[in-house]
């Protein structure tokens, strides 16, 4: 039996995972995929530029 508290935490989570970067507010597939390895809601390209320039 699903209760309420399940529905509201899968919401949740499928909101999350709606490939859209947090930086370049763009979307992307790789935004989930760096989700899941880094932890970050950033595309390939942000990850890059935040790689090689961190400030």
């Amino acid at each position: 039996m699903i209760d309420e508290t399940d529905k509201k935490n899968s919401k949740l989570d499928t909101e999350e995972l709606n490939n859209i970067c947090d930086e370049c507010k763009d979307e992307d597939e790789s935004v989930t995929q760096n989700l899941i390895l880094t932890g970050f809601k950033l595309c390939k390209s942000c990850r890059v530029s935040k790689t090689i320039f961190p400030l």
